[in-house]
């Protein structure tokens, strides 16, 4: 497995060794100990989640509050995604500024979000399956969210504006100069 860095701190992009022949492929997805190498951290995942979307889906931007805060390694089992993270750590040097990758089935690269990052995908193939690992579990009290579509973040989520499809939640969070007021 390949790991690179980023220009945010603790974001690594990962692009595991895929061994293909005439039966398909195998790759290893997770590996604790080399994960915690590669990185240097000691993060355990606890939980695992997919989500299976259509077309023009644009969930996000989710985060938990702290203390409730979730580490997530994200990757695509099908499909094809455009992935968004969004710095929230005040301080940091890339704090407002998010880091954006296409997923797919078929480069199955994967990355680790730490916490203080604000999450959201939007869904660019017909179907997608989306998976991702967390190191704390949910917690529907500390759940909240950044605008998708607010104008000072500028990110383009490569779905026209008619075909999006947006849950009412996401429809209705603050933008992120609500949540950080003193910028």
């Amino acid at each position: 497995m390949k790991v690179e860095k980023t220009a945010f701190e603790g974001l690594f992009v990962f692009k595991p060794n895929v061994f293909g022949d005439s039966r398909g492929y195998f790759f290893e997805s997770f590996n604790h100990r080399l994960f915690n190498e590669l990185t240097g951290n000691s993060i355990d995942f606890i939980q695992d989640n997919e989500s299976m979307s259509g077309y023009g889906v644009i969930r996000g931007l989710h985060y938990q509050l702290p203390p409730f805060g979730q580490s997530k390694l994200v990757r695509v089992i099908s499909g094809v995604v455009l992935d968004i993270a969004l710095d929230l750590r005040p301080g940091s040097e890339t704090f407002g500024q998010h880091f954006s990758i296409l997923l797919d089935a078929e480069n199955k690269v994967q990355v680790l979000i730490p916490k203080g990052f604000a999450h959201g995908y939007s869904v660019l193939s017909e179907t997608a399956v989306f998976a991702y690992k967390c190191d704390a579990y949910y917690n529907k009290s500390s759940e909240t969210g950044i605008l998708f579509n607010d104008s000072d973040l500028n990110i383009d989520w490569k779905i026209p504006e008619d075909k999006r499809i947006i849950s009412e939640k996401d429809l209705h969070q603050r933008s992120f100069k609500d949540h950080f007021p003193y910028i």
